[in-house]
């Protein structure tokens, strides 16, 4: 499994509309082979800050799979112009894991 992790910064008094887009954006990354789960968190202490993860099961999914479908045109459209600067991406492997039951 794959984590790809990007920092987006969205465009000041974007923010609403942004997270309204990224909710119809969710359903086209969802559908793409390879793709197991995303979540999308806000900063606490940068309002425009927001940091996405999406799990892969390959690098290739995402590269690949993702980015020279189709629906990357459709998501890039949807939501690329919102960032400022452009985010970087990055993808991680897992090392080691520890789950904290409540």
């Amino acid at each position: 499994m794959i984590l790809e992790v990007a920092i987006l910064d969205v465009k000041p008094d974007l923010t609403e509309e942004f997270e309204s887009v990224f909710k119809e954006a969710s359903a086209i990354i969802a559908s793409i082979s390879g793709y197991i789960s995303h979540e999308l968190q806000r900063c606490l202490e940068n309002k425009n800050r927001y940091i996405l993860f999406v799990y892969w099961q390959r690098l290739e999914d995402h590269t690949i799979g993702f980015r020279q479908s189709p629906q990357y045109q459709e998501w890039r459209s949807l939501l690329h112009h919102f960032y400022d600067p452009f985010p970087t991406v990055e993808h991680y492997e897992s090392i080691s894991s520890n789950s904290l039951n409540a």
